[in-house]
């Protein structure tokens, strides 16, 4: 279990927030300014309905290079993350184990790594769905949910079932709550995995708050409906 996970992303989740306060409204493709209402719109919905593809990832020459692939919300932004080339620079800083446990904390969590992470702020919300992988040999897809929950800490009211993808894969699903201690607010996340011969996926949804969670929520059911092997 990682140390000082809870306030990692706690201070990441604030991060994110003056980010975001701090650039405006995103922008729509062709450059107009959107309100984060009305990219909520286009996406599909209020939280609970379908929202439109725009593209996939996970396929060689992607954004994204993963064991699976699935559809990205339209709007949402995906982006490769090299864990292992980010640690290995950060333990090299010059603030030495500081550096190198804040990135240990962010970029590895349980059994997985951070591979993909998709911003929702160009469809208008405050949030993340990142994609965490492992290495071969972790083939019980509950057991590395189990995992990678437990180390995020203050967690609370897990709640896990079987689930399939669109593409046919079993895996395991849970929701549950976050309890930042930084921000003194807790929140819903929620996350699934499957396994494939290259090792583990776990599909990770948060948000700035449970209210966006909620609101992100159909980009999320988006990438478990069509999510095949790559």
């Amino acid at each position: 279990m990682q140390v000082g996970v809870g306030s990692v992303r706690g201070g990441v989740v604030l991060a994110v927030a003056l980010a975001a306060v701090l650039g405006g409204c995103a922008k729509s493709p062709d450059g107009d300014a959107k309100s984060a209402s009305g990219a909520l719109a286009s996406a599909g919905g209020e939280g609970t309905g379908a929202t439109a593809s725009g593209g996939s990832i996970g396929a060689a020459g992607s954004r994204c290079e993963l064991p699976v692939r699935f559809a990205v919300a339209k709007g949402w932004k995906a982006r490769a993350v090299d864990a292992e080339k980010e640690l290995s620079k950060t333990s090299k800083g010059s603030d030495g184990d500081l550096s190198g446990a804040f990135a240990d904390a962010f970029l590895r969590q349980g059994p997985v790594t951070t591979a993909c992470e998709i911003d929702a702020k160009p469809a208008g919300h405050i949030g993340f769905l990142r994609v965490w992988t492992g290495k071969p040999g972790d083939a019980d897809a509950g057991d590395v949910l189990r995992r990678f929950v437990a180390a995020e800490d203050n967690v609370s009211k897990e709640k896990y079932r079987s689930v399939r993808t669109g593409g046919g894969l079993r895996g395991v699903e849970v929701e549950y709550l976050y309890t930042s201690k930084l921000l003194e607010e807790t929140k819903k996340e929620t996350a699934f995995a499957v396994s494939t011969p290259d090792g583990p996926v776990v599909l990770h949804l948060g948000g700035m708050d449970s209210e966006e969670h909620d609101a992100m929520r159909p980009a999320y059911e988006l990438a478990k409906r069509t999510l095949k092997l790559g």
